[in-house]
Formats: structure tokens, sequence, C-alpha cells
């Protein structure tokens, strides 16, 4: 049994420091960099990548929308055109610097509202598969379990890993609460932990009306932005690890 555990990286911006990349990265094994559209700059996407293979972490593109006052966590009513070209462009960036680190790239995972809109939006799915395989088809897509997106992944090729969310509370249905309901984001440590190894080993979750979902999980995010996020992400891997849980990045055998 093994589990991948992936970070949102890179999303300082200019004298702005948004969570604690190096910290993390001593716990990860795959790092999601942010391209610049939501959060980061050339300068700090290039470091997060250094940071990532001094730490032997696998380095993933993470697309968002072009809203960095709202984090890309606020929804826009783009095309599916203009989806697809903002998501080759952001993964052609974190591909074009790391190339030039010596890295190569592992995977592809949405950001906030995108990310979100994904899960049953059938032809925003299609557009973001489509300018990752036109890009790379061996890259790994990241999304949650029974999405569209993951739907849309397959039917272009592409392997898929579904994304489970350790410190999020979910609906009934298997998504994500809304962030802006109260328990939305669970601080508790130990609970978040509790919650990851359970979604590992027994492949389910308690939602949030106290119902059980059945999930399936090929990685586990932290959130970088978190406070404690590096902490939590130390303690989500020892407990994994003490449970038996081998902790690898999706794309090493």
């Amino acid at each position: 049994m093994r589990i991948d555990i992936n970070a949102d990286m890179g999303e300082s911006f200019g004298a702005y420091t948004i969570g604690r990349d190096s910290g993390l990265m001593a716990s990860i094994t795959s790092a999601n960099v942010a391209a610049g559209f939501h959060a980061g700059d050339p300068s700090v996407l290039r470091e997060t990548i250094r940071l990532a293979k001094a730490r032997g972490v696998a380095v993933g593109a993470h697309p968002g929308f072009p809203d960095l006052v709202g984090f890309g966590r606020r929804e826009l009513n783009v095309t599916p055109k203009e989806a697809e070209d903002m998501v080759l462009y952001q993964v052609a960036a974190v591909a074009g610097v790391a190339g030039a680190e010596g890295v190569k790239i592992q995977h592809v995972k949405p950001h906030g509202a995108l990310f979100n809109m994904a899960v049953r939006n059938a032809e925003l799915s299609a557009a973001i598969a489509r300018a990752v395989a036109a890009f790379d088809s061996s890259l790994i897509l990241f999304g949650l379990p029974g999405s569209e997106i993951l739907n849309a992944g397959r039917a272009d090729g592409l392997r898929v890993a579904a994304e489970v969310f350790a410190d999020r509370a979910y609906e009934p249905d298997g998504s994500l609460a809304s962030r802006r309901k109260p328990g939305s984001v669970i601080h508790d440590a130990a609970a978040v932990v509790a919650r990851a190894i359970r979604m590992v080993k027994e492949h389910t979750v308690v939602a949030i009306d106290g119902s059980v979902v059945a999930l399936e999980a090929d990685t586990i995010c932290v959130h970088g932005d978190t406070p404690g996020s590096d902490e939590l992400a130390a303690r989500i891997r020892a407990g994994l690890e003490t449970a038996g849980v081998t902790v690898k990045a999706i794309g090493q055998p």
C-alpha cells in the first residue's frame, strides 16, 4: 500500500511570502508549482524547482485562473479554448524552467476554482486534459475522485491520480465543502492525520453531515498556505508510515 503526498508550492509573489515551502519539502513527495497566474513569479518559480530538486521531490505544474487578487479561488467564466490555452501556457512555463534546472515535470494539478469547477464541468475538464496531453502525454493529471477531469484525462490517454484532502471537509456527494462554510478546513492535526490514514487504508471519509463517502486515494494534498502546514505534513507522513503505508512520489515505480 502506497500514497503520494503533494503540496501547492511557489505561491509567494514579489515581496509577499506565502506558505512554508522549505519545511514542507522535507515531508512531501510531489510539489505543485504555481506558474504566476494565481500566485508566484518567475524568481519564485525557479527557486521552488531548485528546492524540490535538492530535496528529491517530484515537480508538477499548478495552473490556475489569472486571478492574483483572489488567489485563483474565484470562479471565472472562461471558454473551453481560453481554459485550454491558459493551462498549456502555465504547464509550459513550469516545464521550461524545470528543464533549465535539469528536472522533468511529473504531473499537472489545476488550482483552486479551476480544480473545483472541473469536478463536474465536462467541457472545462476536456479542455484541461487536451492542454496537458498536447504538451506531454506522459504527464499525470490530478483530480478529485469520480470527477469529470479524471474521466477527461483517461479519454485523452493520460495517466490520472485521484487526489484527496485530509484537512478539508467533504460533502455527501464526495465534493469538497465550500471554504465559505464553517468547518470546511480542519485544523486539528490529530484529526487530519486520522482522516489521512482512513482515506488511504479504508478508502472512505466522513462527510460534513456525518455520512461515510467512498473514495479512491492516489495522492494526499497538504495546503501550503495553511498555517503550520510544514508540521502538519510531517505528522501526516509519520502517521501513514507508522500505519504501514509507503510514501512515494506518484510517478515513481
